[in-house]
């Protein structure tokens, strides 16, 4: 499976702005699928992940109520829809996936990554 996101850019604290994690391949629909995140100087972290029917979802705390995840199975493609952002969401977003579950914060049970799509929100 490989992994392509886009949907970043720059936007004012309080705004929003919609992620999309295409892939390529047919088993699409066999993993579940997250996004993670890396702020500069920090080590990169778990945001929200989504199970293979899209029927549950997992959020971080930092995250929960702002942005929501969804996927398309037949579009093979994964969603973050994130709003009221601040300045904190600034980092480079990545989407992996991985065939365990919706749930996994560990980045290393992740069996492939997207390339990352730079989100920056100013203040």
């Amino acid at each position: 499976v490989q992994l392509q996101a886009s949907g970043g850019g720059l936007v004012q604290a309080g705004g929003s702005l919609r992620l999309s994690c295409a892939a390529s391949g047919r088993t699409f629909s066999e993993y579940a699928m997250a996004w993670f995140r890396q702020a500069p100087g920090k080590e990169r972290e778990f945001v929200a992940g989504i199970s293979w029917t899209g029927g549950s979802t997992h959020f971080a705390d930092s995250v929960k109520g702002r942005f929501t995840i969804s996927r398309d199975n037949s579009k093979n493609t994964v969603y973050l829809r994130m709003n009221s952002l601040k300045p904190e969401d600034t980092a480079v977003y990545y989407c992996a996936a991985n065939r365990l579950g919706e749930r996994l914060l560990d980045e290393k049970l992740y069996d492939y990554w997207g390339q990352g799509t730079q989100v920056t929100v100013s203040s």
